[in-house]
């Protein structure tokens, strides 16, 4: 117990005096006080309401079980998160001169967002492809791309993200083939591909081949890493697009867990490789939305769940494999087309959660990203947001400085209840494969979404200049166009490289990935010596296609 029984009377005693004070208060009655996702919020938080906490089994200090207060026992005195723009767009040259601009800025850590197309398995030529390449990320086809992309680019000085799902084999494989190119060893590179079919199935609907085998391939990835790239996060178990789809912030903490919780079961049972050996480099990334302390809650209670999970229920010995290291990405959903200079607020409001909530990494949302693909000039303002927050606040000073607060402990303590009871919910059904089946997270975020809209278009929830102080003129905003002649220049650079390269060598690397995808073997030899070869990304995922169906998004309501 935290405190003292005499002074929990004394609390007692003086909540209740102040009660009919403030149930009394003007407006009290007439509106109803919740987070963003609808939990309801006490007007007075006291001792009362985390008397029954145990302080060293459930905030404990930084550093130690179970990492509520983080996993770093410094906190940012050591280090702070790394600035991680999420930038890709048009092609390969676009980006790699954006990402040399904010290396230059000041950028800690490389983020790649791919166009349509490469997210599905497409190349720029494919009918499929018209009028997407480049649109919404940067084009990626063959190696020949992926060079350009890195060029100047030190690998073994700066870490790279990679947002990449279904073809996620084959972009790593091109990123490990770009460095062996460099001279730099694979034990010499870090980073993360997101690797997370789960939470497509569930929310973003990037999908390829159905359930069973996507996963089967993350799993090759996890063992592969595990052997011989040690410093890679080979998936990024990822609420984001989760609450991007319209969850509440606790069904992205439950559902992103559930994630991890099968990714786990999977590697352990199909490759047989020791927890220890693997967990430790498993990474999450979150979303961080408007509501303040429902973030900060909910990033801590992930921590505090998922180092149980790991202790308890994976029996794992080694603590680094109790850490939940996450990637936070300031709330899309969060942004407006009206008035978008206020996203810049937003933005700063959603970062300061993130990092009071103890990130490793964050991205800052760009002021026009609800309108087009971020300009320079809106991007420099969100990467000079985490900048100012870091240099200037203060609030790197001392760690965890919310922790104790009666508000915070209290919501993480409910944040964490709540999301057991999804967990609990989907172990009952056999695990989060066979609720994916039964569509029961697809149809919990459908509800949750269609609940918020109903509530934005009554007024009960507010989101300003959109149904609440409007503006008639707006401050215009310059956006970012990507010129048509990107595919063009991308299909011309795609025929170039399949006339010089060895068409038979292509040929048997692509066999080689069938007769491995029919066995049991791991495929990422066989996809690297195929991107080598100058395999196309949809020559490979072709072959996928083919050995392990295409899935079509059932649909439920």
């Amino acid at each position: 117990m935290m405190f003292a029984d005499e002074t929990i009377n004394q609390v007692a005693q003086g909540e209740a005096a102040r009660r009919d004070e403030i149930e009394k208060s003007p407006g009290n009655a007439s509106r109803k006080f919740t987070t963003v996702s609808n939990m309801d919020v006490k007007p007075l938080y006291t001792p009362e309401d985390i008397k029954d906490t145990d302080f060293a089994e459930r905030i404990g200090f930084p550093g130690s079980y179970p990492f509520t207060r983080g996993c770093q026992a410094t906190g940012y005195r050591g280090r702070v998160w790394t600035f991680r723009m999420f930038s890709g767009f048009g092609s390969p040259e676009h980006t790699n001169r954006r990402w040399h601009q904010l290396l230059k800025d000041g950028e800690t850590g490389l983020s790649t967002a791919f166009d349509y197309p490469t997210l599905m398995g497409y190349d720029s030529d494919s009918p499929k492809a018209i009028g997407e390449v480049g649109k919404c990320g940067v084009a990626i086809d063959t190696l020949a791309d992926f060079e350009i992309l890195t060029r100047g680019i030190p690998l073994d000085k700066v870490t790279t993200s990679m947002t990449i799902n279904p073809p996620a084999t084959i972009l790593w494989a091109m990123y490990l083939a770009v460095a062996e190119k460099q001279g730099i060893g694979w034990d010499k590179i870090g980073g993360t591909i997101q690797n997370d079919m789960l939470k497509e199935f569930i929310a973003q609907k990037t999908f390829m081949c159905p359930p069973e085998p996507s996963v089967r391939l993350i799993s090759d990835t996890i063992e592969f890493g595990t052997r011989n790239v040690p410093r890679w996060n080979t998936v990024s178990i990822s609420g984001y697009h989760i609450r991007e789809a319209g969850s509440t912030a606790v069904q992205e903490l439950a559902f992103t867990l559930a994630d991890g919780i099968a990714y786990v079961a999977d590697v352990i049972k199909r490759k047989k490789l020791e927890v220890d050996a693997f967990a430790p480099r498993l990474s999450f990334f979150f979303n961080a939305h408007i509501d303040f302390f429902e973030e900060v809650a909910k990033f801590r209670a992930a921590r505090r769940m998922w180092a149980r999970i790991m202790k308890e229920r994976f029996m794992a010995q080694n603590p680094r494999s109790w850490w939940l290291r996450f990637h936070t990405q300031t709330a899309g959903g969060s942004l407006t087309a009206q008035q978008p200079y206020n996203n810049v607020v937003r933005t700063a409001y959603e970062a300061l959660a993130a990092v009071l909530g103890g990130t490793q990494s964050l991205h800052t949302n760009s002021l026009d990203e609800v309108l087009a693909l971020p300009s320079d000039f809106a991007v420099n303002i969100a990467l000079r947001t985490q900048q100012i927050i870091a240099e200037e606040t203060g609030v790197i000073n001392t760690i965890d400085p919310l922790a104790g607060s009666y508000f915070v402990e209290a919501l993480t303590n409910e944040m964490e209840a709540k999301a057991w009871e999804y967990i609990e919910r989907i172990d009952q059904m056999g695990g989060m494969l066979a609720a994916i089946e039964r569509g029961f997270p697809q149809t919990e975020i459908a509800n949750a979404a269609y609940t918020f809209q109903k509530q934005l278009d009554s007024g009960e929830k507010v989101m300003v200049g959109v149904n609440k102080y409007a503006a008639e003129d707006e401050a215009p905003v310059e956006l970012l166009k990507i010129d048509e002649q990107v595919q063009a220049e991308q299909v011309r650079r795609l025929k170039e490289t399949k006339r010089a390269r060895d068409n038979r060598r292509v040929a048997q690397c692509l066999q080689d990935i069938r007769q491995t995808c029919r066995s049991d073997r791991n495929v990422m030899p066989a996809v690297i010596e195929a991107v080598k070869a100058h395999a196309t990304e949809q020559e490979i995922c072709d072959v996928y296609r083919e050995i392990f169906g295409e899935y079509r998004d059932p649909g439920f309501f």
